[in-house]
């Protein structure tokens, strides 16, 4: 049960805040101090650096009500944003004196504690390029890495924690559908939650040892609990997610794959569905993570209606306007109308590529991922992963030698045909990106398609030999792909493929953008 502030202690904060607008008070030049309220902290933007204090308040998820409490979960906001953030988050900054005359960086006794940052630019954060159409790939695919790696490196739950269980993420699950029911007044909103709750139930019923299996498996970590666009900034040319769960445990340890949601979620509802399927299978690149793929409906549901529920109370707020509860009932609306979309089922389909090196395979699919939602597999990636390598890694083999002797590359094509079988499972359309030259590469995957009654196409990636070996000097030079073909892998290739027969529909196609949608027609046609 939430608790109410002391209105001595409010009094005193409020004079103390009013004290540090003044930018005396502060050890560097500050000019005018910016003061931003919300509905538990106080953030004072002086010069080049932020302050963030928190308010002596109790909400039932935290409880700052006394100074040994703020102090506490300063360190722990400290602590868990440096994980992701250490060029922003500086130190915990004790406050001296009075309310009235405060000193900061004291070191007698304090009477409040502040979290010290550095200050950027709002316009660096991804809400605010988002809207105004400036978020680019480069800022998804820097995301997609950063989170892959913090995720990589974050504590994880042991079976003693009370977290991540299949009964632990039901409880706000449910939470969600009883709290905004008696908030919605239309009969289709009222109808829409009744679909997505039936769903979510009966869904979660089934994944009960799905959720007990991964939480065994360690997917469920100190993850950074709040990852959303208006959380992440584009500092000195790269991603810094900020602004971590400090106050509540539960909303931080969670499944790797509720936290991708969220950010996936977000992007959708901002209608970039381009860049949410790109920040996704940029994550499970790098991660390997497909089996999460199993869950993520149930977490992008849940997602959605949690930003629904807080969109509904806002809209009841008195203080909210008539105009701020319009806006809150219109992004009520359009959270469960996301949710709702989020249940209903894929288009299912295996794509694969066909093609020398060079000749766009990696293009196209990248493409056929953003546009068509698809889940792609990267025959280069995986080879490597099966070596315990990362896709940037050089191993120094020869042809047929090392990762691309005889015996690695059946392996390779096995562990595809595993993972597609995984993605499909999960109700996910696939690309598997690969050379495919040789005939048994290829009756991999047809007998897949033909044992799971799903379409099946090869796209055909032609170039001249001139291009293909443009493009793989280039790419060899810049060495940054996963690729590790060069010219001799490349003359090799051309001796040795295996020309396509009829061994399902085919697209000829050259490497360029504007034949995307013959491909993804092809695939609907197919399905039909």
């Amino acid at each position: 049960m939430a608790q109410p502030a002391s209105a001595a202690a409010l009094a005193a904060q409020a004079a103390l805040i009013s004290a540090l607008r003044d930018p005396a008070r502060y050890p560097q030049p500050s000019g005018a101090v910016l003061h931003i309220e919300t509905h538990i902290s106080h953030l004072l933007l002086a010069g080049d650096y932020a302050y963030k204090i928190k308010k002596p308040v109790a909400l039932g998820f935290l409880d700052f009500t006394t100074l040994a409490a703020r102090r506490f979960y300063c360190e722990e906001e400290l602590r868990l944003n440096r994980r992701l953030a250490p060029e922003l988050y500086l130190e915990v900054v004790a406050i001296g004196g009075s309310s009235a005359a405060p000193v900061l960086g004291t070191t007698a006794t304090a009477i409040e504690y502040a979290v010290k940052m550095r200050r950027f630019a709002q316009e660096a954060l991804y809400d605010r390029l988002a809207e105004k159409g400036e978020l680019e790939s480069r800022h998804i695919d820097a995301l997609a890495a950063v989170i892959a790696d913090f995720h990589g490196a974050a504590a994880r739950a042991t079976e003693a924690d009370p977290y991540g269980s299949a009964a632990a993420v039901a409880e706000p699950m449910r939470q969600n559908f009883e709290q905004l029911r008696p908030l919605l007044a239309k009969d289709g909103e009222r109808g829409m939650l009744e679909a997505i709750e039936s769903w979510s139930l009966r869904r979660h019923a089934d994944l009960v040892p799905v959720f007990e299996a991964r939480r065994a498996r360690g997917f469920v970590r100190e993850c950074h609990g709040d990852l959303h666009l208006g959380n992440v900034a584009w500092v000195d040319g790269a991603a810094l997610p900020f602004d971590c769960i400090e106050f509540n445990a539960n909303l931080r340890w969670i499944d790797v794959m509720s936290e991708v949601a969220f950010l996936v979620m977000d992007l959708s509802m901002r209608g970039r569905d381009d860049f949410a399927n790109r920040f996704l299978d940029g994550y499970l690149e790098r991660t390997g993570d497909y089996a999460g793929l199993a869950v993520l409906d149930d977490y992008l549901v849940y997602r959605a209606m949690v930003r629904a529920k807080i969109a509904a109370i806002r809209a009841g707020q008195p203080e909210a306007g008539e105009d701020g509860r319009r806006e809150a009932q219109a992004d009520c609306a359009g959270h469960l109308a996301l949710a709702l979309r989020f249940t209903e089922p894929r288009r299912r389909a295996l794509v694969i590529m066909h093609g020398l090196s060079g000749s766009g395979k990696t293009f196209v699919s990248q493409r056929l991922v953003a546009q068509g939602g698809m889940m792609r597999l990267r025959s280069d990636v995986e080879r490597k992963r099966l070596q315990g390598l990362a896709a940037g890694a050089k191993s120094g083999s020869g042809i047929f030698e090392g990762l691309y002797r005889e015996e690695a590359t059946r392996s390779t094509y096995a562990e595809l045909e595993r993972l597609a079988r995984l993605v499909l499972a999960a109700g996910w359309p696939v690309v598997v990106d690969a050379a495919c030259l040789r005939r048994w590469q290829r009756e991999v995957f047809r007998k897949l398609a033909a044992e799971l009654c799903l379409p099946f196409l090869i796209v055909d990636c032609r170039a001249s030999e001139t291009v293909l070996q443009e493009r793989v000097k280039r790419r060899s030079a810049a060495g940054r792909d996963a690729s590790e073909a060069d010219l001799a892998v490349l003359a090799r290739q051309i001796d040795s493929a295996e020309p396509l027969e009829s061994e399902g529909p085919v697209v000829c196609r050259e490497s360029d953008e504007d034949s995307i949608g013959r491909i993804l027609d092809a695939l609907r046609e197919s399905a039909a």
